[in-house]
């Protein structure tokens, strides 16, 4: 049996061509990495119109002409973790701009950036002071005795929060990879957090850092979040399209503002620890916050692959509200997928848009001129109220 022959001159061939086009690559990359990168996010036009403390109240710019107005207005409530520009990050995969299009007349909350003396501000200031504040400025100039409210993840919770509490002021409920019932061990995340010494944290940093969180959000998958995305941007980075995106998001990931302390210890302690909002024993202030009164339309979405709210951690809420017009949507991606994947914007927000079109048909009775009074209890904000700046002039902060 006579001995295989290797081809040496089709392998030294191939290793040639190989070469060649590694060379190509790393040439076009370097144009793409030293031309002119377009990285803006959060492009679409808005003006702030309410401000209190560090937090601000975004309205962004719709045509009036457009024939196809809802007209209830949406206030978006994202976490306190990141930034609301995920819903911005770029011009042809924006939630903000499908919103527009789709006539909704549309506010999102900037909750800005904490600074130490935050660090006593609480989930009851944040749901019962600046997002009461901000639906009753809403309210006020719309004229509308209610409107419709999207919470994102932990700003999905303080949604449902704020919405078991002020049932007369919400019209339609909206909420997004939103935590509702925290038994579960499905997250690394949950697990962690049940034994995490908050206070000790708290009394070490006042606030928690944003790069802290940041740090342990990677790892919670490092393969995935520290190795695979950067062998994925090395592959591409002769991609101009590719580059931009990527460093959008990297921006984004790394644009953390702190969390208040006093937040993130209730957080802790009343729903990853003792799960006490799924069970409608949750407290803010003397309120009680209970499930049974969210009895508006509620849609709630979350990811079948989400590693930091699982499914078992969302799809919990719609058996636990008091409203019969509920739905759940689980689409097949991960936390951040929902908002930013060209394949999921096309079944996210237009799904909501539609949907709330559907719940806007009846008419909008006048909203009274007093301010109505809260669901339950009496609470005095511990927030200081500013003014703000619109197009139309000045509009100062309504009072308690």
């Amino acid at each position: 049996m006579s001995p295989t022959k290797i081809p040496i001159d089709l392998i030294l061939e191939k290793m040639a061509e190989d070469a060649e086009k590694a060379q190509q690559r790393v040439s076009k990359a370097a144009d793409v990495l030293q031309g002119q990168l377009n990285t803006d996010l959060a492009t679409t036009p808005y003006d702030i119109v309410y401000e209190e403390d560090r937090v601000k109240l975004k309205h962004y710019t719709r045509r009036e002409d457009a024939d196809n107005h809802q007209k209830t207005p949406l206030l978006v409530v994202y976490a306190l973790i990141n930034r609301e520009t995920m819903l911005d990050l770029q011009a042809d995969r924006s939630v903000v701009k499908t919103f527009l299009d789709g006539g909704i007349d549309l506010y999102m909350v900037d909750w800005g950036y904490p600074k130490r003396k935050d660090r006593f501000v609480s989930i009851d200031d944040h749901v019962n002071g600046y997002m009461d504040h901000m639906i009753d400025f809403i309210r006020a100039k719309h004229n509308v005795p209610k409107v419709n409210l999207m919470g994102i993840c932990m700003g999905g919770s303080f949604s449902v929060m704020y919405s078991a509490l002020h049932p007369d002021k919400i019209k339609n409920l909206v909420t997004t990879v939103t935590p509702s019932s925290f038994d579960t061990d499905k997250g690394l995340l949950h697990v962690w957090m049940r034994d995490i010494d908050v206070d000790g944290i708290i009394n070490t940093y006042g606030n928690i850092p944003g790069d802290l969180m940041n740090f342990g959000f990677l790892l919670l998958n490092p393969a995935r979040l520290m190795i695979d995305k950067y062998v994925g941007f090395m592959e591409n980075m002769d991609n101009k399209d590719f580059v931009e995106n990527f460093v959008r998001m990297e921006r984004w990931i790394f644009d953390s503002p702190d969390v208040p302390g006093a937040t993130f210890r209730q957080f802790v302690e009343d729903c990853y620890k003792r799960n006490l909002l799924i069970q409608s024993k949750m407290y803010l202030g003397d309120q009680r916050v209970n499930l049974k009164n969210l009895t508006m339309p509620l849609l709630n979405f979350y990811g079948e692959y989400d590693h930091l709210v699982p499914p078992e951690a969302c799809n919990q809420l719609t058996k636990a509200v008091g409203s019969s017009d509920v739905e759940d949507i689980c689409l097949e991606t991960g936390h951040i997928g929902i908002y930013v994947s060209s394949k999921f914007q096309k079944m996210f927000a237009p799904k909501i848009v539609q949907w709330l079109r559907d719940r806007d048909s009846e008419d909008i009775v006048a909203a009274p001129e007093k301010k109505p009074a809260r669901a339950t209890g009496k609470r005095k904000s511990t927030v200081k109220k500013k003014v703000a700046k619109t197009g139309e002039g000045i509009t100062k902060a309504r009072k308690n």
